[in-house]
């Protein structure tokens, strides 16, 4: 409802159209093509062979996303993914802060040396090789920890939040110290929430290692990738119905499961994204000492 009190201008009145038809079209241009793969992954045989961006589908079928349930490679990945931000987000946010907390302290003895090592190891890496049989020695090889112990340690992060938790004005801790505050108290009741904001764009834009996925390949994983390409899907059939065989995703369409593959892969973004993406709107560091 218009305010009776604020004269609308014709030019104002144009910009307003303007600014409400070229949000409508951007929202369009960013809902369209998730509406197409919805479609695409319900779409029947008959209606996909030539077909393009379209909004409604003739005849509406499920096999697609029954086939990727009824394969392991969905709950696993699931699992994992679930496991990494359960255990993973704890064990990394709190190695991160203690290391970053004790880093602040300029009295630390081997300060420099420890905060050296950890720049060097950004331009400096073993190597995927020397990575691949440190987790073997470990016994991690297609183990769901190894998405929580290789990434417990990220240098990067560390030193990002130290440079936080120096930025904060040292008459907080010397405050709580002189009220008999720990180390350990300070850390979690005060320097923690102060840097809550760090600590959820951290892990808002941590995408994992690719060397993380190789170790936890499996056959079902390497199956459904090639259904991503139509050649190696088209191969695998034809060597399939030579022996004899007649898969029961033979008959589904290629391109309704990489829509429902696709689909699978995004959810978990699309569903948490809006939660962390306050940290990236709230900053990365709030105040508490009046001036």
């Amino acid at each position: 409802m218009a305010n009776p009190l604020v004269r609308v201008t014709p030019l104002g009145r144009a910009f307003d159209i303007a600014n409400y038809l070229f949000l409508g079209l951007f929202a369009l241009s960013i809902l369209y093509p998730f509406w197409t793969v919805i479609t695409t992954s319900l779409a029947s045989p008959a209606s996909l062979p030539g077909r393009g961006l379209h909004l409604w589908n003739e005849e509406w079928r499920t096999e697609a996303w029954a086939f990727m349930f009824r394969e392991n490679a969905v709950g696993t990945a699931y699992l994992n993914t679930l496991h990494r931000v359960v255990f993973g987000t704890t064990l990394t946010l709190f190695v991160t802060f203690c290391a970053a907390y004790a880093l602040s302290k300029r009295n630390l003895p081997g300060r420099g040396v420890i905060t050296f090592l950890l720049v060097f190891t950004l331009f400096f890496q073993g190597g995927i090789i020397p990575t691949y049989l440190l987790v073997r020695n470990l016994g991690m090889i297609n183990s769901r920890w190894v998405l929580v112990v290789i990434p417990a340690i990220a240098a990067f992060n560390i030193i990002i939040t130290r440079n936080f938790i120096m930025t904060i004005d040292q008459a907080m801790e010397d405050s709580a110290v002189i009220d008999g505050a720990s180390y350990w108290r300070i850390m979690f009741s005060i320097f923690i929430p102060l840097v809550e904001a760090g600590a959820g764009r951290h892990r808002a834009v941590d995408g994992g290692k690719p060397l993380e996925r190789v170790l936890l390949l499996r056959d079902i994983v390497q199956r459904l990738q090639g259904f991503q390409t139509d050649d190696s899907m088209q191969r695998l059939i034809e060597e399939l119905r030579a022996q004899g065989i007649e898969p029961d995703w033979a008959r589904i369409p290629h391109r309704s499961i990489q829509a429902a593959t696709t689909l699978i892969t995004i959810g978990p973004v699309v569903l948490f994204y809006p939660f962390v993406q306050k940290y990236f709107v709230k900053g990365v560091m709030l105040g508490s000492v009046k001036g």
